[in-house]
């Protein structure tokens, strides 16, 4: 993840920086080969591709690398057996999955609500549209909590990851302060 630029060359520079930096790279090869275990659970033998890979997805305040992981349902699985065998996902888990989510529970102190769950639909049909909540807002009352977090790898610089989450949390913040000074303004 990376800040936009104030400029189109700025954020050009930093996108290119994003995809050239190699704890970064390391980090979503790690994350993409997860989600392709985790496909390959529950999908066709030979099936599970990434016809997408390293791309930026620029947002108003961020933007990520992203790949895309797809896979044909073997028989006898459906949306929540995909569901179940994908998540949590690992880029809010860690790999491996199991022991990193030992360590989250160890070391966070409370439990993360909907922050890193899905929100979704399964349709009728069976089809099923997920998003990960990896920023979130929930209103207690009158309190309002902010969620957001990074990837900690080994190589991770505390203070630059600190700092990651404080941005990424700017466009929560910025809609809450439209919140509360009305839409109209």
């Amino acid at each position: 993840t990376r800040w936009r630029g104030e400029s189109a060359a700025e954020d050009d520079a930093l996108a290119e920086g994003l995809l050239n930096d190699p704890k970064e790279r390391a980090e979503h090869v790690m994350l993409v080969d997860l989600g392709r275990n985790d496909l390959g659970r529950v999908c066709k033998y030979g099936t599970v591709r990434v016809p997408e890979m390293m791309v930026i997805e620029r947002y108003s305040h961020v933007m990520h690398i992203v790949s895309d992981v797809q896979g044909e349902l073997a028989p006898g699985h459906d949306a929540i057996s995909l569901l179940k065998a994908t998540f949590p996902a690992g880029t809010v888990s860690g790999a491996p999955k199991v022991r990193a989510m030992e360590i989250i529970e160890e070391l966070e102190g409370r439990r993360r609500g909907l922050y890193a769950g899905a929100v979704g639909y399964i349709d009728y049909d069976g089809t099923m549209d997920t998003c990960i909540a990896i920023r979130t807002i929930v209103m207690q009352g009158k309190t309002c909590y902010l969620q957001a977090g990074g990837g900690v790898v080994a190589d991770s610089d505390p203070t630059y990851e600190w700092e990651e989450t404080l941005n990424k949390a700017k466009a929560l913040s910025a809609a809450v302060q439209r919140a509360e000074e009305g839409l109209d303004n």
